[in-house]
């Protein structure tokens, strides 16, 4: 993810609005602080694994695009803001009321059934809910919940990648 809303880039340290990095301006591979948009990436395992996910939230529009692989290397494209579309409940707000993030209904609620947890630690249980089906209509190739793998894993062998972030 891309670190939004930057300030204070003084001597490594400062914060973000969202996807902070607990004060440092790197996260050194520990990944920012939820709500987040995240490219994910396994690569060479053979072959490359990626995702577009919002599983954790959203901040920024953000898409991959790969070039010169084989296979099924298709491009995943979410370039609409969510934080437009969220749900007031779960809105991440400036200290002026600006909207900056939107929390997924797991990490606005932390209950099971939004978290794919406990008795709901199955696909054939944890479905899409209101929630992450507002997530999955604007982008329908991203994960919008832990069990959206049919339609939101994409594969390729030998590419390149260009992420976008906007």
């Amino acid at each position: 993810s891309l670190n939004s809303v930057y300030a204070t880039a003084v001597a490594g340290k400062g914060t973000c609005g969202t996807a902070d990095c607990s004060g440092a301006f790197e996260c050194n591979g520990a990944g920012g602080n939820p709500p987040a948009s995240l490219a994910e990436f396994t690569l060479d395992s053979p072959m490359d694994f990626y995702d577009v996910s919002f599983v954790d939230g959203f901040n920024i529009p953000i898409s991959v695009y790969p070039s010169g692989g084989s296979g099924n290397c298709s491009n995943v494209q979410c370039v609409s803001d969510e934080n437009l579309q969220c749900p007031p409940e779960l809105q991440v707000k400036t200290n002026n009321d600006t909207v900056i993030a939107c929390n997924s209904a797991c990490l606005a609620f932390n209950k099971p059934e939004y978290c794919c947890t406990e008795e709901f630690n199955d696909p054939n249980i944890c479905k899409p809910t209101n929630y992450s089906q507002i997530f999955k209509k604007a982008c329908p190739d991203a994960y919008s919940y832990p069990y959206d793998d049919a339609t939101s894993t994409f594969t390729c062998n030998g590419a390149d990648y260009l992420i976008s972030f906007c």
